[in-house]
């Protein structure tokens, strides 16, 4: 059985060091860069030479972030069957990635000024569009701004991922209590109460 010396150079995959950063930055944002250095098993040095700064790895993690989303987004099939399902469905697919998406969503940088990623206004269109499909079918009441319903389940998925982190929800329950507050409140009354 051979094994490597320590003179050989083991190649570096870059999408470990990133999950292993995303995995480190959700648990603790202000992770330094020798610590997301240790958490991927390698060194600062090596961790500098794919990623120059705080600020590229951030940047490389939004665009692991967006790319999980949109995924997320393609395997919800948001145009089949009662909105209320396809908006289960998709809290379902976003799940793994919602620790990640926490903390993308405290890097003001990323949402600042031109440098913003047009990824994030793709995923924003898209569920909207499921929240507009929702008040055209009657599905979901219609003073509620399909604009403001998409950043209310950004806001909801961040807070369940903090509070699954932290132990004060269930990681079962992550998908029932997003689902039930957002579409409790979404949902377009039944029964009009009479005067």
């Amino acid at each position: 059985m051979s094994h490597m010396g320590y003179g050989c150079v083991m190649a570096v995959d870059p999408d470990h060091v990133l999950r292993s950063a995303a995995t480190l930055l959700t648990r603790k944002s202000t992770a330094t860069m020798d610590e997301v250095a240790r958490a991927a098993g390698i060194s600062r040095a090596t961790l500098h030479r794919h990623f120059a700064g705080r600020d590229a790895l951030v940047r490389a993690l939004e665009a692991l972030g967006i790319a999980e989303c949109e995924a997320a987004l393609d395997a919800a099939r948001l145009d089949e069957g009662p909105v209320g399902d396809a908006v289960r469905r998709l809290v379902a697919e976003i799940e793994p990635q919602a620790g990640l998406l926490a903390f993308l969503y405290t890097e003001n940088q990323l949402f600042e000024g031109e440098e913003q990623n047009a990824g994030w206004a793709r995923i924003d269109e898209r569920i909207a569009d499921l929240f507009r499909r929702g008040q055209e079918t009657g599905e979901f009441r219609i003073d509620l701004t399909p604009a403001w319903l998409t950043e209310a389940l950004y806001g909801l998925l961040a807070s369940a991922a903090w509070a699954v982190a932290e132990g004060r929800v269930a990681p079962r329950e992550f998908t029932y209590m997003i689902v039930e507050l957002l579409l409790g409140g979404a949902r377009r009354p039944t029964d009009t109460p009479t005067a």
